[in-house]
């Protein structure tokens, strides 16, 4: 005959030596239940991903790490996303949700800093089910079904911030989606307490683009020919130029938005065109990345067949670091 619960309690109490109070069978069964739920919560959390500190906890000192050590020639962008989201994530009543909007050439790290973000606060990542990208001609290609785009977006932000407050929200190729689009969601960027009973505060939005990036270029040509160093340039050089340029650029989901004219936007994050030093340190990353002991030669040797600009001084890389991990493979 099978032991109850209970009862086997009991005999490795008496067993061990322990002298306890008789209890009744119904209250030890009660008290047994309870305990196994609050355990098998427990081992839920542990095992599955939930909105709590064991999944979602900012690491201000990894971020750090990870900027200094593994973005290349980004100063500026490096700065204002360490203080901007090391502000946000500490204060425990923000008034608004942080905003971030980065932008520059293909290449020059923007997915790779979002990357980074998710990384230091979500145990799982970009993996992680409070992380949400959005790329403009995968999930919003026809023109024609803009409104209907709009109520979806709506439904899957105020969805998902209802489950997780301290959700991620990623849209790169802002410079292709549909003008308009964006402004669906300006409600939530704003600063309000919460909307219909949902709280946005603490939900992280990151929009990426290559709109603005002449702009930025043509900054740091100035700079170049000046004689100037690139470390001195700062965003204040760089930010009322590039978000002017984005919100009169007809071709950018930016175009004339309210997120801009109402000043929604913590920042504009430029990320600058990347020199031949940078693309042999992203190339000497990559060889690690894929298991290889680091040649300096080989990638030298890879960074000079690219492409540079202006084409007689080949000073800034065309593609940045984006191609490197196909075009390595080619020379190891």
């Amino acid at each position: 005959m099978k032991a109850r619960p209970w009862t086997a309690l009991l005999h490795c109490l008496l067993v061990s030596g322990l002298v306890v109070e008789a209890i009744e069978p119904v209250s030890t069964s009660l008290l047994l239940g309870t305990g196994a739920a609050m355990l098998g919560r427990k081992i839920y959390r542990y095992l599955y991903e939930t909105c709590d500190e064991n999944w979602v906890k900012f690491n201000a000192t990894g971020l750090k790490y990870d900027l200094d050590t593994k973005l290349y020639g980004q100063h500026v962008a490096a700065q204002v996303i360490l203080k901007a989201v090391t502000g946000f994530m500490k204060n425990e009543n923000p008034k608004k949700p942080l905003v971030l909007s980065l932008h520059g050439w293909t290449g020059t790290g923007k997915n790779f800093v979002s990357q980074l973000i998710a990384e230091n606060i979500y145990a799982k990542g970009m993996s992680s089910s409070f992380v949400h990208l959005f790329t403009a001609t995968a999930h919003f290609p026809h023109e024609m079904h803009i409104n209907t785009y709009k109520s979806q977006l709506q439904e899957w932000v105020k969805g998902n911030v209802s489950i997780c407050p301290r959700s991620m929200f990623i849209f790169d190729e802002m410079d292709k989606m549909h003008p308009g689009l964006i402004d669906s969601i300006k409600p939530y960027l704003d600063f309000y307490d919460n909307l219909n009973g949902v709280s946005y505060r603490q939900a992280i939005f990151i929009f990426l683009s290559n709109a603005g990036g002449e702009n930025i270029v043509q900054v740091a040509l100035d700079f170049w020919r000046d004689g100037r160093e690139r470390e001195e340039m700062q965003l204040k050089d760089l930010e009322t130029a590039l978000s002017l340029s984005v919100f009169n650029n007809r071709n950018s989901g930016f175009w004339h938005t309210g997120l801009i004219d109402k000043n929604l936007v913590d920042f504009f994050v430029p990320f600058l065109p990347l020199e031949y030093k940078h693309i042999v340190q992203c190339g000497l990353s990559e060889m690690v990345s894929k298991g290889h002991v680091p040649d300096r030669e080989v990638v030298e040797m890879m960074a000079h067949d690219l492409n540079y600009f202006p084409k007689e001084e080949r000073v800034f890389s065309m593609q940045g670091c984006k191609v490197i991990p196909s075009r390595l493979d080619f020379y190891v």
